[in-house]
Order: structure tokens, then C-alpha cells, then sequence
């Protein structure tokens, strides 16, 4: 799987993007055909600093998109992978469970 990782006005410190790279890795547990994954991290300066993950996931026929925000990038990294788990387990279902004509 291709992972390639966006940081939008900053500049991401490596153990950052190790991190993401370990967290989307795992995703090909639920789906062994993911062709790539865009990693896109961006923060915003009001009263608190909120720092936004979104993904964007191929796979054959489909891109799932994500996008989370918390206090942390680690934090809103890990929920968005959740998400994209989740409906990896809910596209291979559909898959299994396609009725026959």
C-alpha cells in the first residue's frame, strides 16, 4: 500500500509520521486490495489549537474518506482509522453477503 502523508502549514516530525504509517498499516487486516492511503494533517489557532486527520483511502471501485479532529494529531489519526475500519468490515459484509440472482 502506497501511504503518502500531508501536513498543511506545519512541517510533521518523523516519529509523527511513523506513527501514521504503523496506524494505516493495520488497515490491511480488513482489506488486503487497498491500493493507497492520503494522510492530510492540519491544525487551526482559535482559543485552542484543534488538528484535524483526514484520510482518504483507495480501494477497487471506492474511495472512503475520513476527517476527525481533536486536541492531539495521534489522537484524531487513530479515531479516523476506526471509522475507515469500520466501514472496511461493512464494504467486505456487503461483499460476502450479496445476494445471488
Amino acid at each position: 500500500m502506497n501511504i503518502k502523508i500531508t501536513s498543511r502549514k506545519f512541517r510533521a516530525k518523523e516519529t509523527l509520521k511513523e506513527f501514521i504509517r504503523r496506524e494505516v498499516n493495520v488497515l490491511e487486516k480488513y482489506n488486503g486490495e487497498i491500493i493507497s492511503a492520503d494522510v492530510i494533517l492540519s491544525f487551526t489557532h482559535l482559543k485552542d489549537s484543534i488538528k484535524t486527520a483526514e484520510i482518504n483511502l483507495t480501494v477497487p471501485k471506492k474511495v472512503i474518506t475520513v476527517e476527525t479532529s481533536s486536541e492531539e494529531f495521534e489522537k484524531s489519526v487513530t479515531l479516523s482509522v476506526e471509522k475507515i475500519r469500520k466501514q472496511l468490515t461493512k464494504l467486505k459484509t456487503k461483499r460476502l453477503v450479496r445476494p445471488k440472482k
